[in-house]
This record gives C-alpha cells, structure tokens and sequence, in this order.
C-alpha cells in the first residue's frame, strides 16, 4: 500500500518518492477510489507513489511539507465528489457528515479543495509541477457555473494556478504524462498528450482540428454565449473522435485536448489487476470510513453512459461508451472477495454507473465513430444500439455459481428503458433480465430513477416518457406475484429541476401510476459544474436550441417543492401495507 508518512517512507527504504499524491479524502485502497486506482496504476510501471490524504490546510502546513518535494511533481485531487457537493445541500446548508472522512465527521477538507490545495504547494514548492485531476477538476476544466457563489467561474486551471490537468478516467494520460515529465520531454510535445488540458498566455493558435469557444469574459458578459459554449463542449465530449478546445481566458487560453479513445477490453482488465488490498489504510485503526461500507464488497463491471441525463455528468467525466471489463477479470475480483475480512458470501452491488449497460455498444461501430447524438436511448433509443442482456445474464450466472458467493445484488442503478418500451419487452432477452433482477439481485427494494411524471419535464431532464414506467410496474408486480415475493419497488424523483413548477410536483405526487409505492426518495436539484440541467438553471435557456427555460432560483421554493411531495403525498397514505415506512433521504443523483 502507498506509504502516507515519513515513517513508513523510511521503511520502505525509500531515498525520493517520485509523486506525492495529495487527496482530499482519506486513503481506501480499492479500486472504487480514484487516488487508489492512480497510485497502483503508476506504482505497477516502477513509480515511487506516496500519498497525503486529507492534510490540514488551517495550520502551519506541515502535512504538505512532511515528504518533502516529490522528484516528478504533485497529484492534487478533491476526493470522489466535487468538495462543495460533499460540503452543501441542494438547500446551501452546511451538512454535518462526510462519508469519506474517518467516522464521518465533516470538516477535513476545504471548499474548492483542488484550488485551496495547488495554491498551498505552488506557494511552499514553486518548482514542482503541479496536476489536478478527479471529479472536481475535471468537470471545472473549463468556465462553469458555479452553484454555491451563484457566479461562472474560470477553468480551474486559472483558479489554481496547476500546471496540468488530467481530465476524465486517469489511467492513460497520467502515465503518459508522467513519462513526459520524467523524460523532460519539449513542451510542443507536452502538450499534444490526449485528455489533458493546461493554460498558457498569449494568444491561442486555431485552425483544423480545433474548435475555439467564447472567451471566460464573454461569457461572464452574456448567457447566450455560456450556452453556446456549453453546446459546443458537451457535443464534443460525446464524439468518438473529438477536437482540441480552445476557450480564452484574461491574458490567455486553456486548452483542452481530445480524450483518449475508449478503453479496450484489454485495458480495462489492466486497470483492475493492480494488488488492491480493499481496504482502508493502517493509519485509520479500527476508524469507521462510511463510503468503504457501502462499496468495499461490490465489484465494478465497466464505465461510461450512453444515457445522456441532462443533470448527470458521468458522460462528461467517463465517457458516452462503454469501456467494460472481461468476465474473466470479473470472477477474478469476485473469487478475491472471500480473502477480504468479515466477507460472508453477500456482493453489495455488481454494477458500474448504469449496471445494466455492461458489454453494450453500437451492431456497427463505424456508425457510433461518426454519430453526434449526445443520448443512444433519448429521446428514443438508437436503431443501432444493441440492447441484448445475453451477457450480462450469462455474467450473474457465473458470478453465482462461484465458491463463497450466496448473492449477489445489483445496488447500482439501472435504465430499464434498455429492456422495454411502451409495448413490452424489447427483445428475448428482456424479460428473464427483469425477472432474474427482481427475484436474484434485489435485496428487498427494486430502486429505478424516472425522476418525474410530467413530459415537460423529462423533457429538460433527458429521460423517457413516464408511461414507461407504468409499464415497469406492471411487470414488476406480475413478477413479483407470481412468485410470492414481498419485494418494494422504489422510484427516485428530482423536484425543482429546471421546467419544474410547484403545480408540476403536486401532479406528480397523485399520479395514479404511484399508488401503493411508498414514496421517500426526492432529491432537490443540484446544479453542479458541466451538466446541461446547471446551464438551463444559470441562463434559462435549454442550450440545445436557446428556448426559454423557467427556473426556480429561490432557495425556500426550491425546498416547497421537495416539501410539498411529502405534505400532499396522496401515494403514501395508501402505500402497499408489504412495504415498511423508513427514515426519507435524499435520493443520489
């Protein structure tokens, strides 16, 4: 495991530490958490990884001076969640835990974390590089509105000064880039390494291949121009084949280049086949860290999302395809779980962002290598999408019949839009997914996501008609009842989305299709950086074609929105009597 102190630094027997990886979560070794994944991943090519997980900011900054200066540079991330989402609700208060600290006790890192952290090192090692990554820089790569100061802000390569970043799933461009700094290797070439982006002054150089955007400034000066922007950038993350950005920005530029292909099969299980011990690090003793409870026995399958919610930024930080693992280095990590202690037979979750769109791509691929759509099943799914769950069926059952495993569950979320539509069943393969999902790998509750009842609404959401969700129910409760089970089915909704008015949460709270289901999951709308849903919220315009979007800005009718569900719940008060009431929560995004 990476060392996180001298101490264990000198035991290793170590005379220089080539990256020192600067975390605003605590250190869990599992693949699940990214500055794990990238530690490995640079350890396995012979690199000295040390790791410095959330360090005092507040004091005499000697958690940042401990190591020294690393001989390559400095990896700065936030954490698995951009640092005000960890910090605020959708309501701007404070909230009192943090999943990714030691017992949950909020306070161990700061807002804006990537920022407060580069300026701390550019400050005390003005030499070293700098590279910001994760899930904070990546979707602040370039201008963003920011939610909690109600402003646009600059790329994060401005605010914090970093010499690079790394945007998106790090594996390749950080060792790539890693090699370059090692090799001391021209700027020139620097510079070409796909799915990095860095600042430079003066005026940018545009031509074919590159695509230049409005300025931060105009930006900043009009909404139309944010928009525009936003158009531009989300188009080109979803492209196979994109073009380098270009966004000007005070006396200079950012320049964002293409992501790296989707990763291979191949590539996937290297990526996974890294000595993870999946568990939390020495330093932390018998100290309960909530985020490894819930993932430390799942197993992730593959990455992207092709489904293309407005609200979601897994498309712009993972990708639109789908990179999955084989089934072999699957069953590999799933035969490892019985050496992981207190690991009794139980897989929490065998899933990815969207479980079920494991193996799924294009019949033919030189179709999706020039395809523009941001979405394969909105607003309804591609004719050349292949949805069969042949594999990911074929996938459970082996999972199944391994040594050591009772069950396995899918906690992940799924889109059931990928096995059926206003008719039924979409193909053979459709039906025993839903049944071998609700009966095999549900533990009590079906949890599926239509996020509202109104069409208007999907509509600025992304997602499909709610009549697919009757349809769903149907099936469910058919399945469910010939089998005798009492499982729940529980649908998560967003309120104040933008589109969404107070009239349009009362319909969805006495929509017929709900009677009978306990309602608890309604998360209020949170624009985060680099979704299409936080771009209507600051322009009020849909940036797909500039049409006007009405917003509810105010912070006590954003919460009468959520609050009114639960006072006028007409579904609750006959809820099925096989489904007990529980504590609400805000529902994941």
């Amino acid at each position: 495991m990476p060392p996180t102190s001298v101490k264990e630094v000198e035991k290793l027997g170590w005379e220089w530490i080539d990256i020192i990886l600067i975390s605003g979560d605590a250190f869990v070794d599992h693949p699940s958490f990214g500055s794990a994944v990238i530690a490995r991943w640079l350890q396995k090519w012979g690199y000295r990884v040390a790791v410095v997980p959330q360090p005092n900011w507040r004091d005499d900054l000697r958690d940042f001076r401990k190591l020294g200066a690393p001989r390559l540079y400095f990896a700065v991330n936030a954490g698995a969640m951009d640092s005000m989402v960890n910090h605020y609700t959708a309501g701007k208060r404070l909230r009192h835990d943090d999943a990714y600290t030691p017992e949950g006790k909020a306070g161990a890192r700061p807002d804006y974390a990537v920022t407060v952290y580069t300026r701390i090192l550019k400050q005390l090692f003005p030499d070293t590089p700098v590279v910001i990554g994760g899930i904070e820089a990546s979707l602040r790569r370039l201008t963003h509105y920011d939610y909690w100061k109600d402003e646009l802000m600059p790329s994060i390569l401005v605010s914090s000064g970093a010499d690079w970043l790394c945007y998106g799933m790090g594996e390749r461009p950080m060792l790539e880039l890693t090699r370059g700094i090692e090799a001391g290797w021209s700027a020139h070439r620097m510079r070409q390494i796909p799915q990095i982006g860095f600042f430079l002054k003066g005026k940018p150089k545009t031509g074919e291949g590159t695509v230049l955007l409005h300025s931060f400034e105009e930006c900043v000066a009009s909404k139309r121009a944010f928009a525009e922007n936003f158009h531009v950038i989300e188009t080109e993350v979803n492209l196979m084949h994109q073009d380098v950005l270009i966004e000007p920005c005070g006396d200079g530029y950012v320049q964002i280049n293409p992501s790296y292909p989707p990763a291979t099969e191949a590539e996937m299980d290297s990526f996974w086949d890294l000595p993870f011990t999946k568990l939390p690090h020495p330093r932390y003793k018998d100290k309960r860290i909530p985020a490894y409870d819930m993932i430390k026995f799942s197993v992730n399958t593959h990455r992207g999302c092709f489904g293309g919610c407005n609200f979601c930024t897994i498309a712009a930080h993972q990708g639109k395809f789908i990179s999955s693992r084989s089934e072999e280095s699957i069953l590999k990590e799933v035969r490892a779980l019985n050496d992981i202690p207190g690991f009794a037979g139980n897989i929490s979750d065998v899933g990815a962002p969207t479980a079920n769109m494991y193996g799924m791509h294009g019949k033919d691929v030189s179709l999706c290598e020039k395809c523009r759509r941001r979405s394969c099943l909105y607003p309804s799914p591609c004719s050349n999408l292949d949805r069969s769950h042949a594999r990911l069926l074929n996938l459970y059952h082996r999972i199944d019949s391994t040594r050591g495993i009772r069950h396995s569950y899918i906690g992940s979320g799924i889109r059931y839009d990928l096995f059926l539509d206003e008719k039924g069943y979409v193909d053979e393969t459709s039906k025993p997914y839903l049944k071998e999902l609700i009966l095999d790998h549900t533990s009590g509750r079906l949890k599926v996501a239509p996020e509202h009842t109104e069409e208007h609404v999907l509509k600025m959401m992304g997602k499909p008609s709610f009549k697919l969700f009757g349809v769903l129910r149907r099936e469910f409760d058919r399945i469910t009842g010939e089998a005798g089970r009492r499982t729940g089915l529980v649908p998560y909704f967003i309120s104040s989305h933008p589109g969404c008015t107070m009239r349009d949460m009362e319909a969805l709270s006495h929509n017929p299709a709900l009677r009978g289901i306990w309602m608890d999951q309604v998360q209020d709308f949170t624009p985060t950086p680099m979704t299409a849903s936080s771009v209507m919220f600051w322009t009020g315009l849909d940036p797909r074609d500039y049409s006007p979007v009405f917003v509810e800005r105010n912070l006590e009718k954003k919460r009468a929105q959520k609050s009114f569900f639960f006072k006028n719940d007409s579904c609750n008060k006959k809820k099925s009597s096989n489904i007990a009431p529980r504590k609400r929560t805000e529902a994941k995004k």
